[in-house]
C-alpha cells in the first residue's frame, strides 16, 4: 500500500495551490493522509475528488466548514498498521512519551502543526511521523513531504521528500 503523507497546506494563505509534484504523487498513492491546516475547503474537495481514499483531520487554522467534514482525529487500518492521524501534539521535549500515552491503540501516529518534518519511535513502537509542509517551510530550509509503504504490518520506504 502507497501512502502521501502531508500537513498544513494552509491554501491560499501560503501558497495558490498544491505542488505539482504533491499532486502528482495524490494520483500514485494508495491513500493520501492529510494531518489538518487546510485552511480552505477547495484543498479538501480536490483531494477527496483525486485520491483513491482520504485519511484526514482537520487542524488549529481550520474553520468551521472544514471542521464540520473532518475530525479531531482519524484512525484507520492499512496494510496491516493501525494509523492514527492528529494535527498537534505539543512540544517536541515529551512527544514520544505523551503520544504513547495518549494513543496506546496505534502503531503509526501522522501529525502537523510545527511544519517540522519528524520520524521518530516512541518506547513500545508507536512510530511518530510529521511530513512537515509542502506549501509553507517555515524556519525549515525546504518544503517537504513524506511517501512511505505498509504491507503485512510492515511500515517501510519511509521517505522525506524535499521541493
Amino acid at each position: 500500500m502507497r501512502l502521501l503523507l502531508i500537513s498544513d497546506t494552509h491554501v491560499p494563505r501560503r501558497a495558490r495551490r498544491l505542488p505539482d509534484e504533491v499532486m502528482a504523487r495524490v494520483g500514485e498513492a494508495d491513500v493520501v493522509i492529510h494531518a489538518g491546516d487546510w485552511v480552505d475547503t477547495a484543498t479538501l474537495d480536490l483531494l477527496e475528488d483525486r485520491s483513491a481514499r482520504l485519511l484526514a483531520v482537520y487542524g488549529n487554522n481550520d474553520g468551521d466548514a472544514l471542521r464540520a467534514r473532518l475530525p479531531e482525529v482519524a484512525r484507520a487500518e492499512l496494510g496491516g498498521l493501525r494509523f492514527g492521524v492528529v494535527h498537534e501534539t505539543g512540544p517536541a521535549a515529551g512527544r514520544e512519551r505523551r503520544c504513547a500515552e495518549r494513543f496506546p491503540d496505534l502503531d503509526v501516529l501522522v501529525f502537523g502543526h510545527s511544519h517540522i518534518p519528524w520520524d521518530t519511535t516512541a518506547p513500545g513502537g508507536l512510530r511518530l511521523l510529521n511530513p512537515g509542509s509542502p506549501t509553507d517551510r517555515r524556519r525549515q530550509p525546504h518544503h517537504t513531504y513524506m511517501t512511505a509503504r505498509a504491507a503485512d504490518g510492515v511500515l517501510t520506504e519511509v521517505l522525506l521528500h524535499r521541493l
